[in-house]
């Protein structure tokens, strides 16, 4: 999980900025969007282009290197993995179910060993069976270092993962002998620790199929084998455009979760964020059947689009699992000192914040580290409730009682990126904010990578910063482990426990939580944590984003799950003419 800040970048780099991947329950856009959808009687109906319109082109289009949550957008149209997440509206969506596989997976009685059984009848684009050894191998090569840039757990959970090459350098010829396939459609994993959510981890694309005699390494991406409904018959300057047409050999009766109602998606990136929204808004030709898997409208396009009726309705709606928050290092003085750190958390005033993020149509209020969705274990608290324009007064008392009565100054580190989370804007806003509590406040603007490189270093991070964090998955356990377990600490690379908090008793909660095959058990004692360590003020929860995106007037059968917080391009239909 110490990557996932960066699938959250990835995801949602535009205003608001998120991937848009998981989300809050109150979730979604309306499904269906009534008749019209393309069959005579309202249902959503087969045939036509869909267009996606994209800023970030989807490069090294390969399962071994992408980073994703559920199996991804655009990449689970294709990559298909032993699980998958629920495509439903709103906190529905948010639940793990079967792909491949033919149930979650059983796991022992400590949870370190899982078992899975896949279904019959699957095959590749070619016709050719997947088999549960193409799975093991399709996990095998993302250890190798020339396909780098998924998701780390497997090296850190699969006995033996720590120091697998991958099967490029494999002389044994055995692979990981931490996964067992006793038969083509039985794979078993063998993991050093208990870990009570290895279905989820099981959605990501790492859990693709690749026969071993179809891999070419690095050039696989140009053309990846099929276990989606949908192909690549194109990939142009590394996927900056994308064709993808129909699977002849997926079949609907193995796949409960994707729709398929398109015969071609056509992707589109590299485009300006303006341009994907004006056409969006003027759906014009095939601009008419088109959406966006990673553009959001900003403050002043949803301005616009509210007040048009017309445009409003073309508008989803979505919350992903993610946390805006500012960050203490209790190395550096003052911070050091809780009542120090307990008085900014009074003083801060959330609806300047929010109003700085873009209005409460974008942003929603925070005071729980944990999203505010059950799926994550959300329980309410506010340790330290300043109401929504902070409460200055508590927080000049704590400061005379730390010593403090003439005052404080302070440096606060933000972004100089225009993203509306870590930027100039919302560091302004806290400024001002703890101004009025007597705190003078020094901005220190970096550039974007200064930034991520300063304050994901033990050595150098600031005492006071801007900062985010987005679930890989819609749990608490990897958004509290990477930021409070004290043995996730990193020295020599990002480090993401910012509070450097090392605490016996919360390391071995969340040793406890893991062993837990249930998830709904597990989400409640998520919560009882974040609860506890809320308590030691080592952040102050900001916002929580909401994502607003255009979709073209023809788009049609929209739904929104509160694990990836966008519209799924698995669920969509366009019109026919």
């Amino acid at each position: 999980m110490r990557q996932a800040s960066a699938i959250a970048r990835r995801v949602a780099a535009a205003s608001v900025s998120l991937v848009l991947a998981s989300g809050a329950a109150a979730c979604a856009g309306p499904k269906g969007n009534g008749a019209g959808s393309g069959g005579d009687d309202g249902e959503p109906a087969k045939g036509g282009t869909l267009t996606v319109l994209n800023r970030d082109p989807q490069t090294d289009f390969d399962p071994a290197r992408l980073y994703t949550s559920g199996g991804g957008n655009i990449p689970s149209l294709v990559f298909r993995t032993l699980t998958t997440r629920n495509r439903e509206d709103g906190a529905k969506g948010a639940e793990v179910v079967p792909d491949l596989a033919t149930d979650l997976g059983r796991p022992s009685k400590n949870a370190t060993v899982w078992t899975f059984t896949l279904k019959k009848g699957l095959k590749y684009e070619d016709g050719s069976p997947i088999t549960s050894a193409d799975v093991k191998y399709g996990i095998e090569r993302s250890f190798a270092a020339e396909l780098s840039g998924g998701a780390p757990y497997l090296r850190d959970w699969l006995i033996g993962g720590d120091k697998y090459q991958g099967p490029y350098k494999d002389k044994s010829g055995k692979g990981l002998t931490s996964i067992e396939t006793p038969d083509e459609r039985t794979i078993v994993f063998h993991l050093n620790k208990p870990e009570g959510e290895f279905p989820y981890l099981a959605t990501q694309t790492q859990f693709t199929p690749v026969p071993k005699s179809k891999d070419k390494g690095t050039k696989y991406e140009e053309h990846p084998l099929s276990s989606g409904p949908y192909k690549v018959v194109a990939n142009e300057n590394d996927g900056e455009r994308l064709r993808l047409e129909r699977n002849p050999h997926w079949s609907a009766a193995t796949d409960a979760e994707r729709k398929a109602y398109p015969d071609t998606i056509d992707v589109r990136s590299g485009l300006d964020s303006s341009v994907i929204n004006q056409r969006l808004a003027a759906s014009q030709g095939a601009d008419a059947a088109a959406v966006t898997t990673d553009t959001n409208l900003g403050p002043a396009e949803l301005a616009k689009v509210t007040g048009d009726k017309e445009l409003a309705s073309h508008v989803g709606t979505g919350h992903f699992g993610y946390t805006n928050y500012l960050a203490f290092n209790p190395k550096v003085k003052p911070f050091d000192d809780p009542k120090v750190r307990q008085a900014i958390s009074y003083a801060v005033d959330r609806s300047s914040v929010i109003n700085a993020a873009g209005g409460s149509s974008l942003a929603e209020p925070a005071t729980t580290y944990l999203p505010n969705q059950k799926s994550f274990g959300h329980t309410k608290y506010d340790h330290f409730p300043a109401g929504p324009n902070g409460n200055p007064k508590k927080a000049r008392e704590l400061l005379k009682e730390a010593g403090h009565q003439d005052g404080l100054t302070i440096t606060l580190t933000h972004s100089n990126a225009k993203d509306f989370e870590t930027s100039p804007e919302i560091a302004t806003a806290i400024q001002d904010a703890l101004k009025k509590a007597g705190i003078t406040v020094k901005l220190e603007g970096l550039e974007e990578n200064d930034y991520a490189d300063k304050i994901h270093s033990v050595e150098d991070e600031p005492g006071l910063f801007l900062s985010h964090w987005g679930a890989d998955w819609p749990s608490g356990g990897p958004f509290l482990a990477p930021i409070f377990d004290g043995r996730q600490i990193v020295k020599d690379g990002a480090n993401f426990n910012t509070g450097f908090l090392d605490d016996k008793a919360v390391n071995d909660e969340i040793d406890e939580i893991n062993k837990l095959t249930d998830l709904d058990a597990a989400a409640e004692r998520w919560g009882a944590l974040d609860k506890k360590i809320g308590e030691k003020a080592l952040t102050v929860p900001l916002f929580h984003p909401v994502y607003k995106r255009l979709y073209g007037k023809d788009v049609h059968n929209i739904v929104i799950s509160d694990w990836t917080g966008v519209l799924d391009v698995s669920q969509v239909a366009v019109k026919q003419s």
